[in-house]
């Protein structure tokens, strides 16, 4: 398994290596030393307290979702389908503030993605069903959610399908500017 940086501060993807024979395939998806060693803080695997996972057909678009307070730290991986992975670096203090990077992820790679507290995150399914799993390092609190709507003109985030099927919590999600403010 290697472990590759990205274009955002903190934000890493983790790239197992399949193993295929003729009774299809094992990999492993996550390696909790590799993880505290590329971190360079051990024990931080060991934080993550919750795995959640979501089913969506193909053109659903969630996000863009985050968390006020101290965040959330969470590894994401598509374990069906394929997806067309957003983050959005809400962190006021990073050098990449406002910056966006997108990531497929899918049942072929089996890439995983870091996403550290401070972020915004969203995906549209590229398949007709794609399952997402999520691993948490805290307990969800619906009070701290922080929610930016998907087709901000100030973050023209390109997302690859035309069909768009949110949800109306996220069809009424505020500005990218009115978070900016809020965040200081």
């Amino acid at each position: 398994m290697q472990i590759e940086d990205t274009d955002l501060a903190d934000v890493v993807l983790f790239v197992p290596t399949p193993h295929r024979d003729d009774r299809g395939l094992f990999t492993r998806t996550f390696d909790a030393e590799v993880f505290d060693a590329h971190l360079g803080d051990p024990g931080a695997a060991a934080r993550f307290v919750q795995d959640s996972q979501s089913r969506s057909a193909r053109g659903v678009l969630r996000g863009l979702h985050g968390r006020a307070g101290r965040g959330e730290a969470k590894l994401v991986r598509c374990a069906r389908g394929a997806i067309h992975d957003v983050l959005v670096d809400a962190r006021p203090y990073s050098p990449t503030f406002g910056r966006s990077q997108a990531f497929r992820l899918d049942d072929e790679a089996f890439h995983t993605l870091y996403v550290p507290p401070g972020f915004l995150h969203g995906f549209q399914a590229l398949t007709d069903i794609a399952d997402v799993c999520y691993r948490i390092d805290r307990p969800h609190d619906p009070s701290e959610d922080l929610a930016v709507h998907h087709a901000d003109p100030d973050l023209a985030i390109e997302w690859p399908l035309a069909e768009r099927v949110v949800s109306a919590r996220d069809a009424a999600a505020g500005s990218w500017a009115g978070l900016r403010s809020r965040l200081g």
